[in-house]
């Protein structure tokens, strides 16, 4: 079992940056690939970055490719995503995610979620 807690989020102006973080229980945590999702109202929660266990491969989608960024500290059990050249489009509710398969994006594709943290971005 692993319980996952996102933090970090908050209201910011256009063309700014947060970083979020993600803490996880358990003492597994590097087999665990890791993934950065986001939903919007009334749309379908979707793939932002994933990042494999011992964070050697990473991957962004093309909407946040070159402004987002993920990482991963085993020793912490901790994986982040820092966001920077924020639009008011990437307003969303952004949950991580902890499953198997390095570098998935379906949602299917994951185990275990946290709570989600709100990120607004005014324009």
């Amino acid at each position: 079992q692993v319980q996952l807690v996102e933090s970090g989020g908050g209201l910011v102006q256009a063309g700014g940056s947060l970083r979020l973080s993600c803490a996880a229980s358990g003492r597994t945590f590097s087999l665990y690939a890791m993934g950065w999702f986001r939903q919007a109202p009334g749309k379908e929660r979707q793939i932002v970055a994933t990042i494999s266990g011992n964070g050697a491969m990473t991957y962004c989608a093309d909407a946040v490719k070159g402004r987002f960024t993920i990482s991963r500290d085993n020793a912490k059990n901790t994986v982040y995503l820092q966001l920077n050249n924020l639009k008011p489009e990437d307003t969303a509710v952004y949950y991580c995610a902890a499953g198997v398969l390095a570098l998935a994006q379906k949602t299917d594709d994951y185990i275990y979620w946290g709570q989600g943290t709100q990120v607004t971005v005014s324009s």
